[in-house]
C-alpha cells in the first residue's frame, strides 16, 4: 500500500466538556439528553446536519423495540428520554399510532422532519451543545485514557477534550481509534445486510389496502416468471398521511457476496449507487403490479444506506441470541429490549421470537455491555455495544439504543461525580437514578 507523510500540526481545541458524545442517533440523543439533564456540560458530535441516526439519515422512519409482548399484552417498555422525544414528535403532528408487526408486537412510524426538529428541541432544552458536520478522525491517548477526540469539520481539524467519552457512532469509530477490542460479523465475518430505504407519494391507499401482505405474494408470482429481487418479502407501509408510504426491500452486498462493509469507503460508495438502482427497479415493479401504486412517485431516497452492523466492541459482557430468546435477566439491568432476532441474511430476513405469549417478551440489558476493555474513560452505546452477531440483530434497533444511551449518559455523570471510572460506579446507584428519571428496568415482572 502506498502512503504519504503528513507534516506535524498543532490542532486547535474546539472545547473542553464534562462529556463528549459521538453520534446523534437514538443512543447519542439519549446519552446527551440524560447527561445534560443531570447538569453536565455535554457536546454531541454528529456527522450530518440533523439528528436521528439511521432513523433519519437512512430513512427508517419507524421506531422498533419500544414495545414488547408481555404475556400476550403488547405495551411500551422503553421510557425515560424516549418518552420526552415521543411527546415532542407527537406535538409536531409527526407520530403515527403504533402498528402491528406479525401480530406479535408494535412498531411506531414518524415523520422524518418532525423527528429532526423534536430531537433539536429536546437537546437544547437540556442545554446540550451540538456540533453538526463533524467526523471523528482519531484520538490522543494518555495511557488507557482518551485525552482528546480529533474531529474533521468544515472549519478544519479540531480537538475536543472531555472527562468522559461516549461512543454512539454505530460503527464504534471512537472505540476503535482508542484501541478497544472489537468484533465484526459472525464467525466468517459476515454482517447483517444493509438496505437502501425510500418513500413514495401519490399512493391510492384504498386501492393499496394491506399492501404489506399482498406485495410479497406479487413478488413470489413474479419470481416464477423469472423476475429477481434483492431479497424475499417487502415492508411497504403507510406514513401518517395515507398517500405517503415507506419501502424497505433492497439489500446490498460486497463483491464477495457477503454483506457490504459499512466501514469501507469504497464499498459504501458502490453500495449507494447500487442501492439507488435497486430502488428504481422495485419502484417500477410496484407501479406495474401493485394496486394503488400506478400513480405513485418517489419523493425521497434516503441520504445514506441503512447500515445494520459493523464493529461491535468486546465488552465486559456480550448479549447473546439465547439472552434474547429466553428473555434473560441480569443483576445490572439498565432497561430492556423487546425486539426479536431479526437476521438480514443473504436474500432474506429471518425472524426468531421468544415464546409469545408465554413469556414476558423482553430481555434485560446489562450495564456491562456498555463497558469496553482497555479504555478507562469510555462508554459505548447503541448497535456497536458489546453483543454477539445474533444478539446484535435484536438489540441494534432504536428502542434498545435509547435504553443504552440513557444509561451511558447517566453512568458518565455518576463516574464524574464519584471520580471513578465507569466500570467502578455503584450499579445500584445507576439503576436508582435511571428509575427515578422514568426508565423501565424490567425488574418488576
Amino acid at each position: 500500500m502506498t502512503y504519504v507523510s503528513e507534516p506535524a500540526r498543532r490542532t486547535p481545541l474546539f472545547g473542553t466538556y464534562d462529556i463528549a458524545v459521538l453520534g446523534g442517533g437514538p443512543a447519542g440523543i439519549a446519552a446527551a439528553a440524560a447527561a445534560g439533564a443531570l447538569g453536565r456540560s455535554v457536546l454531541l458530535i454528529e456527522r450530518y446536519g440533523f439528528l436521528g441516526g439511521m432513523g433519519t439519515a437512512a430513512g427508517v422512519t419507524n421506531f422498533c423495540g419500544l414495545h414488547a409482548n408481555v404475556h400476550g399484552e403488547i405495551r411500551q417498555v422503553v421510557h425515560g428520554v424516549a418518552d420526552d422525544l415521543l411527546r415532542r414528535i407527537d406535538r409536531l403532528g409527526g407520530l403515527n399510532p403504533p402498528h402491528s408487526i406479525f401480530g406479535k408486537t408494535f412498531a411506531q412510524a414518524y415523520d422524518n422532519a418532525s423527528y429532526k426538529i423534536a430531537a433539536d428541541g429536546l437537546l437544547i432544552s437540556r442545554k446540550v451543545a451540538i456540533l453538526f458536520h463533524a467526523f471523528a478522525a482519531g484520538v490522543i491517548m494518555d495511557g488507557a485514557r482518551i485525552e482528546a477526540l480529533l474531529i474533521e469539520t468544515k472549519s478544519g481539524r479540531q480537538a475536543v477534550r472531555a472527562g468522559l467519552f461516549i461512543d454512539c457512532s454505530g460503527d464504534g469509530d471512537l472505540a476503535a481509534f482508542a484501541g478497544a477490542p472489537f468484533e465484526c460479523g459472525d464467525d466468517d465475518g459476515g454482517m447483517l445486510y444493509p438496505t437502501m430505504m425510500f418513500r413514495l407519494n401519490g399512493v391510492d391507499a384504498e386501492a393499496a389496502g394491506e399492501a404489506w401482505k399482498t406485495i410479497p405474494a406479487l413478488m413470489d408470482e413474479a419470481e416464477k416468471r423469472g423476475v429477481r429481487f434483492p431479497r424475499k418479502g417487502a415492508i411497504v407501509r403507510p406514513m401518517l398521511h395515507s398517500t405517503e408510504w415507506r419501502v424497505n426491500v433492497t439489500q446490498l452486498k460486497s463483491p464477495n457476496g457477503l454483506a457490504l462493509d459499512g466501514t469501507d469507503a469504497r464499498q459504501l460508495s458502490a453500495g449507494e449507487i447500487e442501492g439507488r438502482r435497486q430502488v428504481r427497479a422495485f419502484y417500477e415493479f410496484l407501479k406495474e403490479n401493485a394496486p394503488g401504486f400506478a400513480q405513485s412517485y418517489i419523493i425521497d431516497i434516503a441520504p445514506q444506506l441503512g447500515i445494520r452492523e459493523t464493529r461491535r466492541i468486546t465488552g465486559a459482557y456480550s448479549l447473546t441470541r439465547e439472552d434474547v430468546l429466553t428473555c434473560a435477566s441480569f443483576p445490572d439491568s439498565i432497561g430492556v429490549n423487546g425486539w426479536p432476532i431479526e437476521a438480514h441474511v443473504a436474500g432474506d430476513v429471518i425472524w426468531e421470537w421468544p415464546d409469545i405469549p408465554g413469556s414476558r417478551g423482553y430481555n434485560q440489558l446489562p450495564y456491562r455491555m456498555l463497558l469496553p476493555r482497555d479504555v478507562a474513560n469510555l462508554l459505548v452505546a447503541g448497535r456497536c455495544a458489546s453483543m454477539t452477531h445474533e444478539g446484535q440483530s435484536a438489540a441494534r434497533v432504536s428502542g434498545a439504543c435509547f435504553v443504552m444511551g440513557e444509561a451511558a449518559g447517566t453512568a458518565a455523570h455518576l463516574a464524574l461525580a464519584g471520580n471513578r471510572s465507569p466500570a467502578d460506579i455503584p450499579v445500584a446507584q445507576l439503576q436508582d437514578l435511571l428509575a427515578r428519571n422514568g426508565a423501565f428496568l424490567g425488574t418488576d415482572e
